[in-house]
């Protein structure tokens, strides 16, 4: 259930590049992320029993060497007292218990308990590890079961224990997104999307107004709006049909934001960018200050979409990347998909990264504001997404960037083409266009936290996907 490169350490905020942090206009505060708490489980029949691994095995030994690997490996999980467990008449307690917990890490180091069986069933994120020839028919022996109920459950089989750390990885993002805040900018009633956002990640979200915005807008200092507009400019590569004025109610759109998130306590912002400006509730484009979010590390996503934020920021907290929202067009005769939309990050690998070359151009559908132009790096592995809320679905496929598409006007400003299944993707598409996309190959990975959090994951360039 393992796969691609590997995940960054810890849940820490992405370092910046040291220049980029001493001449940026200003550092956007980054809230301290929610750690993991996870109840530890070590399944095993007592000693002396004829059983996997061998008869006179030392559990007590095992438990111990892994127990502390794992504190040392997986900094940013606080870990219960480890618990021993025999048999499944001891589950019913442990999770009397362990109330309060995230999530179950249960490493089987000993055969034949029915323990991780029931405590699959909690109806928490629950991670099973395989210590190889300790319970591989115990992990082997629910999957189908697991499937067919949706138990939200991941398995992981490996002498490798950096896949491992990796799993836990998962249960650190999952608590994460518990403590995430969204600012969802839209006047339109946003209840029903709230309760099913916490219904199934824990992360709480919060509306603004567009008359709220206006009047954050109206306060922001011109100064310091002057300042982002100079520094998007300077580092641009070429600046194409925007007017100065635009770029500058960029700037002021960007400074009422920092301080709205700031004032709100929040991770993310989404907007809904083009029903506000359409009907003059809104003076700007906020492009570029979700471009600056990305950047610093931070969530910003266009068109009020929640499910597209709610995967952003699992990519986020997954890889300490940004994720790329897009309207995706298929090409089945390149075997291609294009992902077109007027705004991404110019680094695509998190704030510490490499940066590419971008231009500032109008916003493609009516030439008005401004957005960017991200030129990509190209023969690089991707992964792409999309948490449908509503039905509680992960939609997932891969590929590799084959290049930057500018010899035409037609739809957004941002184009990257991916090599990828396209008549599959073509066969396959549902629950909605949009899609996100992050740099790197995290397919398993989100695919496990899909399943961890009791979605069900659907491989859309699958051939004619069940």
């Amino acid at each position: 259930m393992l796969g691609g490169a590997g995940v960054a350490a810890g849940l820490l905020p992405g370092a910046w590049s040291p220049v980029y942090a001493a001449q940026v206009p200003q550092q956007m505060k980054i809230r301290p992320i929610r750690r993991a708490k996870v109840a530890l489980i070590f399944p095993h029949r007592p000693s002396g029993q004829p059983t996997w691994p061998t008869k006179d095995y030392d559990y007590d030994a095992r438990r111990t060497e892994l127990s502390a690997r794992l504190r040392k490996e997986c900094p940013g999980t606080d870990f219960t007292a480890d618990i021993v467990a025999h048999a499944s008449s001891d589950v019913e307690k442990i999770l009397a218990e362990t109330k309060d917990v995230d999530a179950y890490l249960v490493y089987i180091i000993g055969i034949w308990t029915g323990v991780a069986n029931q405590i699959m069933r909690s109806g928490k994120p629950t991670l099973i590890v395989d210590d190889l020839y300790a319970g591989s028919g115990e992990v082997l022996g629910p999957v189908p079961e697991s499937r067919k109920n949706k138990w939200q459950a991941a398995l992981i089989c490996s002498s490798d224990f950096g896949d491992v750390v990796r799993g836990v990885r998962w249960l650190e993002t999952l608590s994460a997104m518990k403590g995430a805040r969204i600012v969802n900018v839209r006047d339109r009633d946003i209840t029903e999307q709230t309760k099913l956002l916490q219904g199934i990640f824990g992360t709480s979200m919060v509306q603004m107004t567009s008359a709220e915005l206006n009047e954050r807008y109206t306060a922001a200092d011109d100064k310091l709006a002057r300042q982002w507009a100079d520094w998007w400019k300077r580092g641009a590569e070429n600046i194409v049909e925007v007017q100065d004025e635009d770029i500058l109610k960029a700037g002021k759109i960007h400074v009422a934001f920092v301080k709205a998130m700031e004032d709100l306590q929040a991770d993310a912002l989404t907007m809904d960018c083009l029903g506000l400006y359409y009907s003059n509730k809104s003076r700007a484009y906020p492009c570029l200050s979700f471009f600056e979010m990305l950047n610093q590390g931070l969530t910003g996503i266009c068109e009020a979409d929640v499910d597209s934020t709610v995967t952003a920021l699992l990519m986020r907290y997954l890889c300490n990347r940004p994720g790329f929202v897009s309207d995706p067009v298929v090409d089945t005769a390149t075997n291609e998909v294009i992902y077109a939309h007027c705004v991404m990050s110019n680094r695509v690998y998190g704030p510490a990264g490499k940066t590419n070359k971008y231009v500032l151009r109008t916003h493609a559908e009516d030439r008005l504001g401004v957005s960017v132009q991200s030129l990509m790096p190209l023969n690089a592995p991707v992964t792409t997404a999309r948490v449908a809320l509503a039905d509680r679905h992960m939609m997932l496929h891969s590929g590799t960037t084959t290049r930057n598409i500018d010899e035409f006007e037609k739809a957004c400003r941002t184009k990257l083409a991916v090599k990828t299944n396209a008549q599959a993707l073509l066969n396959n598409w549902t629950r909605g266009w949009h899609r996100v996309t992050v740099f790197g190959d995290y397919r398993r990975d989100l695919a496990n936290i899909g399943q961890l959090a009791g979605l069900t994951v659907l491989e859309e360039d699958k051939e004619w996907m069940s």
